[in-house]
């Protein structure tokens, strides 16, 4: 008994042990991971900022053709307007001659 009472506790010294090196290399390895991907990520940003000029003149090209078509809605639809005043102004004068005729 006298024997396990002295071996139990350096088997469990040399146990933890080979566990704190086992984490420290686990630790180290962990690390240089992180490291080689932030060096990815940092290249990958790098890209895609490169793309950030082509995207803002793709949303100029975009807003002003959206202001082109609409200021062309606008002049057609006030073309339309007319056309139909005209014709509403044109059928209440027949509509007064007819009124006045009789």
């Amino acid at each position: 008994m006298e024997t396990l009472n002295t071996v139990l506790p350096v088997l469990i010294y040399l146990l933890l042990a080979a566990l704190l090196i086992i984490l420290i290399i686990l630790g180290i390895k962990l690390i240089k991971t992180v490291d080689r991907t932030n060096e990815i990520l940092d290249n990958v940003e790098g890209k895609i900022n490169s793309f950030n000029a082509m995207f803002d003149a793709f949303d100029r090209v975009t807003a002003s053709l959206g202001t082109v078509s609409n200021k062309m809605i606008e002049g057609i639809n006030g073309l339309v307007s007319r056309i139909l005043k005209r014709k509403e102004k044109i059928k209440e004068e027949k509509d007064d001659d007819i009124y006045e005729q009789k």
